[in-house]
């Protein structure tokens, strides 16, 4: 709050203008008194924090003294029971102490009002010589900047007056008036940063058109000290000479994302494209698109600047995101003498999701000794280019500033305002509504810089009534009027007597007027910053949200959504994890799945081809969709893709810092840098289940957070961002998702079929073979019969049958393999997550047939038992087959041998073996 002056002498100090954790500044009222009364302001702090330990104490006795009466003497009294005595002393000496704390109180809150009237007497009757005394300092301040900057410093911006006059012609409100807001170009531009970094001062300093929400308006802000909600406010200018030959794309764009929500308004105009011949072709997105160029000079005659006042405290780290969602560029505030902090550092990550432009101001420089301030200042800078390393935005723009000499409490007060450019020394001077004056430093240098940075924005200026999205910030009545919603237009457009629909009311309202800031438009279009007058319609119903065309956005519970992780996010992401999920300015909880990092490495290049394919046929137009502004998917380097739910997707337990090299992915598929080499965080396919359901278009951006986090962790709480692609209903999609899990099986080779003279190669193969330790001896073969079996050196096969009872079974190799006895066989296959049968699918084939001649062995000669010679041994030796004995059966005879043997290979599965009943087996 600022001190009295002559021109204000109502105004009185109060205790919060000194306590600094409620947003006052003590230093600032120190300087204010002479050196023998700065002891004053340590007194009146003194007796606060007495009287606040007094009512600490007065509220816990209070507290006892109630629950002792409610829960223990009113119930006996009314039970007609009688209060034992120690029950009433207690009570007795807890009003006697009450009474002590109250007559201490009132005499702390004496002395406390008492010092603050002296000083606030101090103060009045100085307050002439001290304003002059400010404005003196403020001007040799300011001076003496300008006489010590070198050309490797910041403050060398700041220019002479004739020079700023030049590069910023002021305009008149004259001729403001007479340019229709049509022919007004709006950039929207968002003030981030931590906490009390002097945010809402330079926005005071700047702005000169406010919003009914500007400049911390709100009670609770100004009780607190802090900025707790959006604020907008703009300043307009002439249209920045780079800006004038800028050509702007004029979109035709249907994007087609989110299949169920305009297939009905565009299947006309579709059919009317082909019968005239244009030249349409598909999107990444799968959208179409027809646009054209024009220059911005053509179009446009004045640049609006609206600032976007974000809040900069952890707790309100939501609102801060829904506001970096609507922003063209970043004013990124920064303490010169603090330098990075938590909440600067978070604002850094969400700029670099939300936009492609931020300038780095650092602000308070005033605070730094003048002898030492070019030093200092160089210092915070490379500070602060060290930390925007390995982000897009270490190349930024730099500027320092003072937006307030002396406090920035000063500027932040008041209900108008605006820039004062002249006087002699080429300082600038902002002022409030009582006339007090806040001098500044190279707020010149500041807007030289965002003039020269400024782009032209990727806009939909297409009338296109049936896509008109609107995210609503603020909503109040105004009598005889209506209620007016004020927000930004996403996409789209509308005019006045349109309907536009409430989603989240169920309800739908005309449009009655339209103002973009105060002045009357007949329309309002991507970009723009607007109030939006309907008639009977509650204002209470809606603090935020979006309106839209009737019917073009739907509720969803889930989404699916392909998204990065946030590199500077050192949790891990779980699937099944719950995160707080920002959609525009809603954020809900949601169960979070991650999959698919494989296969969307190999589908980005096949649909970033796609889209270069098609920008080259558009004239390089970039390709918008639906929600496409600052918080559009595509500055968070999100690419637009088509989500095939008829894909397999390796199941994924968590989300994978990096794709293994293992797997069948290119290099060049999987590895992403940003601009200092450094690999980015693969992209996946995420499934959002919304534990309260939103209503937003599909291509909007998300961002998930882990609020839960605690604020001074000195921890990034953003995730990830995420681009939503497909709706997903659980109770009707989770069969359609096909993500299954690997599985294989390890046998052994236990014997050889007969030996084959390949044809093609004269290799010595097998065509058949037999394996086990794959099943068990219960196992139901007939379910694996036609499986694929891989060996080591890549040799496919099918099993045929069983063979035996033990579990062993019989495979097929068509072209033959090498395989010995002992080597390893794989049972290689996938089962589906969602699939009820838990059935077996393999993915391979069988190579094609190498056919071979049959060799056969050599007969082994066997040896003589007692010297006999039996004819019938003989023929059976030479005509008879060899087998192996598998298990030995029956009880042991006296000469130690077994009575019975099961023996296996002695016939084939063709074999009738009844035919050889009684032929003599010989071990």
């Amino acid at each position: 709050m600022p001190p009295p002056t002559a021109d204000n002498n109502n105004r009185k100090i109060g205790i919060n203008d000194l306590r600094a954790d409620k947003g006052g500044d003590p230093d600032h009222y120190r300087r204010l008194l002479l050196p023998d009364d700065g002891d004053l302001i340590n007194q009146v702090l003194t007796h606060d924090n007495q009287r606040r330990s007094i009512l600490t104490s007065l509220e816990s006795l209070r507290s006892q003294s109630s629950n002792l009466q409610k829960n223990v003497i009113a119930p006996k009294k009314k039970a007609g029971e009688e209060v034992p005595g120690d029950v009433l002393e207690q009570l007795k000496e807890w009003k006697a102490e009450i009474a002590t704390l109250s007559n201490q109180l009132k005499g702390v809150e004496r002395e406390r009002d008492d010092t603050l009237t002296k000083i606030n007497d101090i103060i009045e009757a100085n307050s002439s010589g001290s304003t002059i005394s400010t404005d003196a300092d403020t001007s040799v301040n300011t001076n003496a900047t300008e006489n010590t900057s070198s050309s490797n410093t910041l403050l060398e911006q700041e220019t002479s007056t004739e020079q700023q006059q030049q590069q910023l012609p002021l305009l008149s409100e004259e001729q403001i008036k007479t340019i229709p807001p049509e022919r007004i170009l709006n950039i929207n531009v968002g003030v981030l940063g931590h906490v009390d970094t002097g945010k809402t001062s330079l926005v005071k300093t700047l702005s000169s058109v406010l919003s009914t929400a500007a400049l911390d308006k709100s009670k609770q802000s100004r009780a607190r000290g802090i900025t707790l909600d959006l604020g907008f406010s703009a300043f307009l200018l002439p249209l920045p000479e780079q800006l004038r030959g800028e050509q702007q794309t004029v979109s035709n764009s249907n994007a087609s994302s989110d299949n169920n929500e305009s297939e009905s308004n565009s299947g006309d105009k579709k059919k009317k494209k082909k019968k005239s011949g244009s030249n349409n072709s598909r999107g990444v997105g799968g959208g179409r698109s027809n646009s054209s160029n024009s220059n911005l000079d053509q179009k446009y005659d004045l640049l609006q600047v609206t600032l976007v006042d974000c809040p900069g405290h952890a707790s309100l780290i939501r609102t801060i995101i829904g506001g970096a969602q609507i922003i063209d560029m970043v004013l990124l505030v920064v303490d010169a003498t603090k330098g990075m902090q938590t909440q600067t550092a978070e604002c850094l990550v969400i700029a670099e999701m939300t936009t492609r432009n931020l300038i780095v101001v650092l602000n308070k420089i005033d605070m730094f000794p003048e002898n030492e301030r070019e030093e200092r200042v160089q210092l915070a800078e490379k500070k602060i280019r060290m930390a925007l390393r390995g982000t897009k935005f270490e190349d930024a723009k730099m500027v320092g500033i003072s937006a307030c000499v002396g406090g920035e409490k000063v500027a932040a007060v008041g209900d108008g305002g605006g820039l004062i450019i002249g006087g002699g020394t080429g300082s600038v001077t902002a002022t409030n509504a009582h006339g007090e004056v806040a001098g500044t430093n190279n707020i010149h240098g500041l807007l030289d810089v965002l003039q020269s940075q400024m782009r032209a924005p990727n806009r939909d200026a297409r009338p296109s009534p049936e896509r008109f999205h609107f995210a609503v910030d603020h909503c109040f009545p105004i009598k005889g009027q209506g209620t007016v919603l004020t927000g930004t237009c996403l996409s789209g457009s509308a005019r006045p007597n349109d309907m536009v629909e409430f989603p989240t009311l169920a309800t739908q309202k005309k449009i009655k007027g339209l103002q973009m800031f105060r002045r009357k438009a007949n329309i309002i279009q991507q970009g723009d910053r607007a109030g939006i007058c309907v008639s009977n319609f509650d204002a209470k119903l809606m603090e935020r949200g979006t309106i839209a065309s009737p019917g073009t956005i739907k509720l969803i519970h889930g989404a699916i959504a392909v998204v990065r992780k946030v590199r500077f996010f050192k949790g891990q992401l779980n699937s099944g994890g719950k995160f707080h999920v920002s959609v525009g300015h809603q954020t809900v909880m949601a169960t979070v799945t991650f999959w698919g990092a494989r296969e969307i490495a190999r589908q980005v290049e096949r649909e970033q081809e796609s889209q270069q394919q098609q920008m080259a046929s558009n004239g390089n137009a970039p390709i918008l969709g639906k929600s496409s502004l600052g918080g559009t998917a595509d500055l968070a380097g999100l690419p637009r893709l088509k989500f095939d739910w008829n894909q397999d997707f390796l199941h994924q337990d968590n989300y994978l810092e990096s794709i293994p090299v293992s797997d069948d992915v290119l290099a060049s598929q999987v590895v992403e840098t940003s601009k200092d080499g450094d690999s980015q965080p693969p992209l996946h396919w995420a499934r959002l289940e919304f534990l309260t359901p939103v209503y937003c278009p599909m291509d909007s951006l998300v961002i998930g957070s882990r609020l839960d986090t605690e604020v001074n962790a000195n921890a990034c709480r953003l995730a990830f961002s995420g681009r939503l692609v497909e709706r997903y209903d659980e109770r009707q999609d989770n069969g359609r998702l096909k993500s299954y899990t690997k599985k294989e099986k390890v046998g052994r080779c236990c014997r050889l079929g007969d030996p084959y003279r390949r044809s093609d190669d004269n290799k010595l193969v097998r065509y058949e073979i037999f394996g086990t330790d794959l099943f068990k001896k219960e196992t139901n073969m007939s379910q694996f019969v036609g499986l694929l079996i891989e060996t080591d050196s890549g040799d496919v096969g099918s099993i045929q049958s069983s063979f035996g009872s033990s579990g062993k079974f019989r495979v097929h190799f068509p072209a033959g393999t090498g395989l010995k006895e002992g080597d390893s066989l794989y049972l290689r296959f996938k089962r589906y997550a969602n699939d009820p049968r838990k059935a077996i699918h393999q993915d391979g084939t069988l190579p094609q047939a190498r056919i071979g001649s049959r060799v056969d062995p050599p007969v082994k000669k066997k040896k003589k038992k007692n010297g006999s010679n039996n004819a019938d041994e003989q023929s059976s030796t030479r005509n008879g087959a060899v087998g192996e004995i598998e298990k030995l059966k029956g009880d042991i005879l006296e000469n130690g041998k077994s009575p019975m043997a099961i023996v296996s290979g002695l016939f084939t599965m063709a074999d009738d073996i009844s035919k050889h009943k009684g032929r003599k087996v010989v071990a």
